[in-house]
């Protein structure tokens, strides 16, 4: 298991990691919401060396951000609403614990619950074009 409560501030390994863990783990969520490929962005920000930056899984209605912003609360991801891949500001702010990466099941029930993407929406094809 991933330490996600090790800061990356000044640990350039540690930040290597936490990206290569963090874009893993979202590659398995964007499966287990059955995104279709090419429906969603997965983009990393490494930022600068007292940060851990973010790492971004940007569809056409759910946004998630994952970084250690909230590292002293334990919530670490950001998921929100948006309005297509271009919508970086979205709907309201909500934040789960970073630790729900070692959990992608309940992770997307989560993300379901906020976005109201669906595993098994029927207009899945109206994604790609975002």
């Amino acid at each position: 298991m991933f330490q996600w409560d090790k800061s990356c501030s000044y640990d350039e390994q540690q930040k290597r990691r936490f990206h290569t863990t963090v874009r893993s783990r979202l590659k398995k969520l964007a499966a287990e919401l059955d995104l279709p490929s090419g429906s969603y962005d997965l983009r990393s920000n490494r930022a600068g060396v007292a940060v851990s930056g973010e790492v971004t899984l940007h569809h056409a209605c759910a946004y998630i951000q994952v970084g250690q912003f909230g590292l002293s609360s334990g919530h670490g991801i950001l998921i929100r609403t948006c309005k297509g891949r271009k919508d970086y500001s979205g709907g309201p702010n909500h934040f789960v614990a970073l630790a729900m990466l070692d959990d992608i099941p309940a992770l997307a029930a989560a993300v379901r619950a906020i976005t109201g993407v669906s595993r098994r929406d029927s207009n899945a094809s109206q994604f790609r074009a975002a």
